[in-house]
């Protein structure tokens, strides 16, 4: 069995902004951090420090014994690299878990809850396209964190939506953080739903039918009185008809269906243990026949593209390349090259324009087992912070 320290016993080893030299686990060994990933801040540590987190004994003596060595020799510590967006987005991960583990302790969590939401949506819409690439390019497989990275990418699909919809901000910022608190009540559950291999249970099962409600309750409970967000968390998983739940509902209100549209469609697109991501044009071909055209779907599909940021796709000079960016008024979609027709990468990854018939966008790349990990910086540079 693998023996693992507390994070609390290699604080000598690692220091915020700078690439931590091993992954770090969760108290039941899930991954949480990769090799060369950051620590932010000190609120990503207290949160890290209460998921139990630790690293492999062994790893962390060899990591220390290299530090000893290279000290001896002169060498120099690893310095802390520039803060970019994309470290930012992370943070986000752990900065949300931070406000949502306060539910259910008899405080006003309702400001914290807001403030947060509001940061979130400043933040994606400096860089709505990379965003998006975001929740399409999911490589990281931190199971543990599914049902906060989930929450985050629904809910910038639904600020795409919501926005394609022209709704007013006080909505837009309901429906947001209406997204952002869904599963509030869960977390473990599609945490441990996300890494498991086996159906749900009996019991599983039963939690998931009771968790919108639930959340709903401990939002109540920890100060939120927005009715428009308590109705839409607690009515997110209710279906035109009354075949949702948990209350069977014949109609929701628009600010629950917009959320479950979004639900859907990120989860659809979602690894998980037992099955691979979607595509996202499956994935939004599903959920326009699952709500029958209904406009909310149809506004979903529309605002994230035919060929949303994160896609591959064959071009007609028989290019693989990436989507960077959907397409806007009186533009095309903007991707870069990364393999040449012959299967070679392509140095520098160049821009194409789609609108040229040399490097139109032929169809959706099906095939992509052996495509290579592409890391949003490779397309969009280090944005800044």
């Amino acid at each position: 069995m693998t023996q693992r320290v507390p994070l609390t016993e290699v604080r000598d080893l690692m220091a915020p902004g700078r690439p931590l030299p091993f992954p770090v686990f969760d108290g039941s060994g899930r991954l949480l951090l990769a090799a060369g990933q950051s620590i932010h801040d000190a609120q990503q540590l207290a949160a890290l420090l209460e998921r139990g987190a630790c690293v492999e004994m062994a790893v962390a003596n060899e990591v220390r014994a290299a530090r000893a060595a290279a000290a001896a020799g002169g060498g120099l510590a690893p310095s802390a690299r520039r803060r970019t967006w994309f470290d930012e987005l992370d943070r986000q991960t752990w900065a949300l878990e931070d406000v949502l583990r306060q539910l259910g302790k008899g405080l006003d969590v309702a400001p914290r809850l807001e403030a947060f939401a509001d940061g979130y949506i400043a933040l994606i819409e400096r860089h709505l396209d990379a965003a998006l690439y975001t929740c399409v390019r999911q490589h990281d497989r931190r199971f543990a964190l599914y049902a906060l990275t989930h929450v985050l990418h629904a809910a910038t699909v639904v600020l795409v939506t919501t926005r394609q919809m022209g709704w007013p901000a006080d909505r837009e910022r309901a429906a947001v953080r209406a997204a952002l608190t869904m599963n509030a009540s869960s977390l473990e559950l599609q945490a441990r739903m996300a890494e498991q291999t086996d159906p749900p249970t009996k019991k599983q099962l039963e939690q998931i039918r009771a968790h919108p409600h639930q959340s709903a309750q401990l939002l109540r409970d920890s100060g939120v009185t927005d009715t428009e967000w308590l109705a839409a968390v607690e009515d997110h998983h209710e279906r035109a008809g009354g075949t949702g739940y948990p209350r069977g509902l014949a109609e929701a209100g628009e600010i629950a269906r917009v959320v479950r549209a979004a639900d859907v469609f990120t989860a659809k697109i979602s690894p998980r243990a037992n099955r691979a991501p979607m595509l996202p044009q499956q994935a939004a071909r599903q959920l326009f026949q699952d709500e029958q055209g209904g406009p909310f779907a149809a506004a979903l599909i529309k605002a994230v593209g035919i060929y949303p940021p994160g896609e591959f796709v064959k071009l007609k000079n028989g290019e693989t390349a990436i989507v960077t960016h959907r397409a806007s008024a009186g533009g095309a979609t903007a991707v870069v090259s990364l393999l040449a027709a012959n299967g070679k990468p392509l140095a520098g990854a160049p821009r194409r324009d789609t609108c040229t018939a040399e490097h139109g966008i032929a169809s959706v790349l099906q095939e992509r087992a052996t495509l290579p990990r592409v890391l949003p910086e490779q397309v969009y540079g280090l944005l800044e912070a």
